[in-house]
């Protein structure tokens, strides 16, 4: 038992805007049920209790969203303390939430959900798939972070835009849980060129120019760059990141240093992408490194939670 950083999970939380996450959620149950839900009218509207479980290791994350489901529903969720042994050795957290990493003692029971049957179960599902997507994102990305950290690197791990369509916004707060950056959340976020970009207005130059006039002050400019020379013509032209692309790990580290000594000590975030994972993120830690970016969603695995009803005592005459 152990945990991530309180302090980023509870700010990313903060993050949640009340009204879109009640929008997501109200989707997600329509989506479920578009019209007649035969199964809820079999067990009816009787009080029931249900226990959360977490059956395999990770970093627990998605809490508001769970939250938010049953609150839709008219449910209750209540989460435990964690009863691994040892477990309360740590001051924190003394209940389960996001952030809390489990790596034992399985099936541990993560909270208890209260409320009518058939709206317990009609939120069952879409809890469960939002809870195990988000914390196996929370996952990769702490064990990424964690990776950085015993090297010493002080550089930032994030997440690119590479999420599922429609749930953007739960893997995104995964990976803030987990410890990873979020990089931009959308294409209004910062104005990334990337190759396509500036294949199709001729020129690095005539591309951050562009982008610089449309977009203003307020938005920064990233350049793609898969050499050191287009790099430092998108530093010229003053971009704000050069993303370093496609590269193996010491390219990276050779082009990222070249690129920081060739600056002479001016303002420039220098990030690698393309080609990183857990397997090869290691080779890619470097101190001109500002930053390192990968998908933490796309091929990532899950954290397996059930929901399991307490059985109710029958009557017979």
């Amino acid at each position: 038992m152990a945990a991530t950083a309180p302090a980023t999970a509870a700010a990313a939380r903060g993050l949640l805007e009340p009204t879109a996450l009640a929008s997501l959620v109200a989707g997600w149950l329509k989506e479920d049920v578009p019209s007649f839900d035969v199964g809820g009218a079999v067990v009816g509207d009787a009080p029931a209790t249900a226990t959360l479980y977490q059956k395999s290791p990770g970093v627990l994350a998605g809490v508001p969203f769970v939250e938010a489901v049953f609150d839709a529903l008219a449910c209750s969720v209540d989460f435990l303390p964690p009863s691994l042994p040892g477990a309360g050795a740590t001051p924190w957290p003394q209940l389960y939430t996001d952030g809390t990493v489990t790596t034992g003692g399985f099936p541990a029971a993560v909270a208890t959900v209260r409320g009518p049957a058939r709206r317990l179960l009609l939120g069952e599902r879409v809890a469960l798939n939002t809870l195990a997507r988000c914390s196996g994102v929370a996952t990769a990305a702490h064990g990424l972070a964690t990776a950085a950290a015993a090297a010493g690197w002080a550089g930032r791990i994030a997440g690119t835009r590479k999420t599922t369509p429609g749930f953007r916004l739960v893997e995104k707060y995964g990976m803030l849980v987990g410890g990873a950056d979020g990089h931009r959340m959308d294409l209004s976020s910062m104005t990334m060129l990337k190759d396509n970009h500036v294949a199709a207005v001729g020129g690095i130059g005539q591309a951050v120019a562009a982008a610089r006039r449309l977009g203003g002050f307020a938005l920064k400019v990233e350049v793609e760059c898969g050499n050191l020379e287009d790099a430092l013509t998108a530093a010229a032209a003053g971009a704000d990141v050069v993303m370093l692309d496609n590269m193996t790990g010491p390219v990276f580290v050779q082009t990222a240093t070249a690129l920081r000594v060739a600056l002479a000590g001016r303002p420039l975030i220098i990030e690698g992408s393309g080609g990183l994972g857990p397997a090869t993120v290691g080779s890619y830690f470097c101190d001109a490194a500002d930053v390192l970016s990968m998908s933490l969603s796309q091929g990532c695995g899950a954290v397996d939670f059930s929901l399991k009803v307490a059985k109710q005592a029958v009557m017979e005459a």
